[in-house]
């Protein structure tokens, strides 16, 4: 006989007889046949396409252009990024930051920009027309604009931004980038590029390259401007002609002389601006333009002897056929390159006094700067075997003995952290040396810490 259930117990469960037994299992066996048939119907209701991408695995893929950083590629993205900060630090850089949604109209300057063509834009929800910042340095004109005179001139500001350009993609070119910027507002004279010039080189330095491995191109605007205006280029086509130049050493002297032709220069015309480009010295310079870049090349020569007293002549190079594509650009500018000639430019930068003229200043403010890419530099320091081996590096792995040893663990643990060190807790105890020191290995654990039940007891293990 069954026992009969004690106080509190919960009622036994009522008995079916054999007909109750049979009517719920027909019911039950309706219910699934009506619930297939829903689920067949759905099926049926999905277009090709949904059918599809419900059953396409997700790529595993970044999207084109863009990279995944995996533990080792963050260390030496870190690495890299540690030292572009403290130079910043060194030549009393303040850091700053902007969103990396802007406004569109912000880059749309100039038509015939390269970076107009290549923008991340779109509509957003609140019909603003917005996009993923291909540079920083407008936005930092925008910051600087909305603090009116708040701001005492001149700044020194650095930041080390994401930027988004849609362009081909190749070695050192990516459709995403990290960019080290650094920027001096309210500086007039030659003093504010030597100065970003000298904070270069001694971050070239600092990762092992010397003036035999790279060197820096230099350039003005304004001799730009006297060898298009002796060949009678008008003012109004000088920022079209100075996107096109830019492209001498991409497209070749053929295709530049063509997209010449196609704003209005005639072939012989374009064939002379680029022979002119070629120029190396200042004495050919000064021999070709006579009085008309007077100027500008007494303005190069003192940038040249200040470079020397600075130690870093060495490193620079006078290019006339230096353009950089941004139409912003006003005085000197600035191109860094692999002497060996394998990889496209390293860094480039320059004067840009009327920049923040196209945002709405009152006057012209006097300004300079560079943007510095990621990914051809580390393309360089690969090529040149200058990466460090990064690996992780942990100060003590915690081991517990046993599942009682977990609380004691926890406890040193804590206290190895908050004494400064890191500390990594294996997170299941175990009593295998071998198997605790391999996963040491792995994490790159300097020391081992077994919290055992006998030298916790003796006192040996605990936080003093």
């Amino acid at each position: 006989a069954e026992p009969k259930p004690g106080p509190g117990a919960p009622p036994a469960p009522a008995r079916l007889s054999k007909g109750a037994k049979k009517a719920a299992n027909k019911a039950a066996k309706k219910e699934a046949r009506q619930a297939g048939k829903a689920v067949a119907a759905d099926s049926a209701s999905e277009t090709p396409a949904e059918a599809q991408a419900a059953t396409m695995a997700i790529s595993t893929d970044p999207p084109s252009g863009t990279r995944d950083f995996l533990p080792d590629e963050m260390r030496a993205r870190n690495w890299l990024f540690g030292h572009m900060k403290e130079v910043a630090r060194q030549f009393a850089f303040q850091e700053y930051d902007c969103p990396v949604l802007e406004h569109a109209d912000l880059f749309k300057r100039k038509a015939g920009e390269e970076i107009t063509a290549q923008m991340y834009n779109f509509t957003d929800k609140d019909g603003k027309e917005v996009t993923l910042r291909p540079e920083m340095t407008p936005s930092l004109a925008r910051l600087v604009l909305s603090r009116g005179n708040a701001l005492l001139l001149p700044i020194k500001w650095f930041s080390l931004p994401q930027c988004w350009r849609y362009e081909a993609i190749q070695r050192g070119r990516k459709r995403e980038h990290y960019q080290w910027n650094m920027d001096i507002f309210g500086e007039p004279s030659i003093s504010g590029e030597v100065e970003l010039l000298a904070a270069l080189i001694t971050f070239f330095e600092r990762v092992g390259l010397t003036a035999a491995d790279v060197g820096i191109r230099i350039n003005s605007r304004k001799v730009l401007s006297s060898v298009l205006e002796a060949q009678g280029i008008s003012k109004d086509q000088f920022a079209a002609v100075c996107v096109i130049v830019d492209k001498l050493e991409k497209i070749g002297e053929e295709a530049v002389v063509a997209e010449l032709e196609g704003k209005g220069v005639a072939p012989d015309v374009g064939r002379r601006i680029v022979r002119t480009l070629g120029i190396k010295s200042f004495g050919e310079l000064e021999e070709l333009l006579g009085d008309a870049a007077k100027e500008a090349i007494a303005e190069l020569a003192q940038l040249f002897d200040l470079a020397r007293s600075y130690g870093i002549g060495d490193w620079l190079v006078f290019d006339a056929s230096v353009v950089r594509g941004l139409a912003y650009y006003t005085g000197v500018v600035f191109e860094g390159f692999d002497r060996e000639g394998k990889l496209r430019a390293i860094v480039g930068g320059g004067r840009y006094d009327r920049l923040m003229t196209l945002f709405g200043a009152p006057k012209p403010v006097p300004a300079c700067g560079f943007g510095f890419g990621d990914c051809v530099i580390m393309e360089l320091l690969r090529e040149k075997n200058l990466l460090p081996q990064m690996t992780q590096q942990t100060d003590f792995v915690v081991v517990p003995f046993d599942n009682d040893m977990r609380g004691p663990a926890l406890q040193v643990t804590r206290a190895l952290r908050q004494a400064g060190f890191s500390a990594d807790l294996l997170l299941e105890p175990t009593k295998r040396v071998k198997s605790a020191f391999s996963y040491a290995d792995r994490v790159g654990g300097r020391y081992v810490a077994f919290v055992a039940p006998d030298e916790w007891e003796k006192g040996l293990g605990g936080p003093q």
